[in-house]
């Protein structure tokens, strides 16, 4: 700033309502200095090392997560770094610091990724491509929410379900004015560069840098002590606890069963919007080739269930209840009889 005149950086920062000292030293797409920013940029560095351990888990690869590169930037700018298609993944902070937050892939980066995680190679951009997509970023976005809320102790902190999107680059929904860019360098171990954009909006990354550098809030006072038994007996000894007790309480057992916690709550949240394939089986059979090849028309293929048996529901190809056939108006459907204990569910699984 010169001449006492604001750049049009601040001034986009303060049409949006926020802190234009947050972002000394952007210049849409250049370096990024202050305080506020090192604690944005320490905070995402900090968190590499676990995505990049979730991502390796995720895709049963190497993958490696690098950086990030933090900078100032707009939307023209950006879209100047950008390929012409881009898997654009919406994951706005819906509460704790609520504001937009999207992450960018280039086509082939995202291609690369739902190949590792579905198992399956030449795959395309499709519905089923892009809810994977949403998957990986839903995973990283719970681990920066468990980061952030040990940093800042704001346990409100929650996203959105993320929205993936194959769009060209300009129609990818970036925020207006001046907003921070993390750029992640990515090693899928195909021996390709990849690359993955963090957008923070404006207001975003100013609560959040903001947060970190204030730190976590002090804990709660810890309540006074209680009396030593000689204070409360005084001068009369046991005769003074004998009279009439004033603080005896029922003794509270904690509950045996085991409860979710908080996180594992949220962690479940994200993936809450992913489709899963559910099938009924009314039975299996096993036939030689040569009787599969002398099928037509009219053959009756006996199952291995009796007549009245339960039949089974499979979630992706996983046994996880009984059920009876039904018929609602003109369909069939399946009421559910039993559902399969975790014991089994865990056999099945291993």
């Amino acid at each position: 700033m010169s001449d006492s005149a604001l750049s049009q950086a601040e001034i986009d920062a303060l049409l949006a309502g926020v802190d234009s000292s947050s972002f000394s030293g952007g210049n849409g797409g250049g370096g990024n200095g202050g305080a506020e920013s090192k604690a944005l940029q320490g905070y995402l560095s900090g968190t590499v090392d676990a995505q990049s351990s979730n991502l390796s888990t995720m895709t049963g690869a190497s993958v490696s997560l690098k950086g990030p590169e933090l900078s100032s930037s707009d939307r023209d700018a950006l879209i100047e770094k950008l390929p012409d298609m881009v898997t654009a993944v919406k994951a706005d902070f819906s509460a704790g610091f609520p504001g937009e937050h999207i992450f960018l892939f280039p086509e082939d980066t995202a291609r690369a990724i739902a190949a590792l995680m579905n198992k399956e190679e030449n795959i395309e951009l499709d519905e089923m491509a892009m809810s994977v997509i949403g998957e990986m970023v839903g995973t990283i976005v719970g681990t920066q929410i468990t980061t952030l809320t040990g940093k800042t102790g704001n346990k409100s902190i929650a996203n959105v379900a993320p929205e993936a999107a194959n769009v060209p680059k300009a129609a990818a929904a970036l925020p207006a004015g001046e907003f921070q860019v993390a750029d992640y360098q990515l090693d899928l171990g195909d021996g390709k560069d990849h690359r993955i954009w963090e957008v923070y909006g404006p207001q975003v990354a100013a609560d959040i840098t903001k947060a970190l550098t204030a730190g976590p809030a002090p804990a709660a006072a810890k309540p006074a002590p209680a009396a030593p038994m000689g204070g409360m007996m005084g001068g009369g000894g046991m005769g003074g606890i004998m009279g009439s007790p004033s603080n005896v309480q029922s003794v509270q057992f904690p509950n045996l069963m085991p409860q979710p916690t908080a996180q594992e709550a949220g962690n479940i949240g994200l993936i809450m919007d992913v489709y899963m394939e559910m099938t009924v089986e009314l039975g299996r059979t096993r036939k030689l080739i040569k009787e599969i090849l002398g099928m037509g028309e009219g053959t009756i293929i006996e199952l291995d269930k009796l007549a009245g048996e339960p039949v089974d529901i499979l979630v992706n190809h996983k046994l996880i209840a009984k059920g009876e056939v039904v018929v609602i108006d003109e369909n069939f459907g399946v009421r559910v009889t039993e559902i399969v204990s975790p014991m089994e569910r865990m056999t099945e699984l291993s």
